[in-house]
């Protein structure tokens, strides 16, 4: 699947968001090396803190198929908005232990698109690495 394909299937998981709140969709949708493609969509609810951004969704879902960060080829996070979204710092910190850091991860909205990788994204990030034993 190429990077344009995986893009537009991030837009067809933003079509299933649930966001009354903010007004601003948001698809993900993470590709396996086996070739599947895992969606998910934001997901708000009136107690702020009890919803879930997309691209969380997206990578639980995969993860709970079975999934690791080494079956995961890349992810696409797309939204409608005026400028290309970055993942809020919840779902960096997520995607740093979730994904390897060469994962390529692909911003997009229907005008512009950018691929960045962990490092750019989160860098110095506090992970597993970092915890006492």
């Amino acid at each position: 699947m190429t990077k344009d394909e995986l893009i537009q299937e991030a837009f067809k998981a933003m079509k299933h968001t649930y966001s009354p709140y903010s007004h601003f969709p948001v698809g993900a949708a993470v590709l396996t090396s086996d070739g599947e493609v895992t969606y998910g969509a934001n997901i708000e609810n009136a107690s702020y803190p009890a919803g879930i951004c997309g691209e969380r969704a997206a990578l639980f879902a995969a993860y709970s198929k079975g999934y690791t960060r080494d079956d995961i080829v890349a992810l696409a996070i797309v939204s409608n908005g005026k400028r290309i979204a970055a993942p809020c710092g919840v779902c960096r910190q997520v995607l740093y232990e979730l994904l390897n850091s060469d994962t390529p991860i692909y911003l997009a909205t229907p005008d512009e698109q950018k691929t960045v990788t962990m490092q750019e994204i989160l860098p110095m990030a506090f992970g597993p690495e970092d915890l006492a034993e």
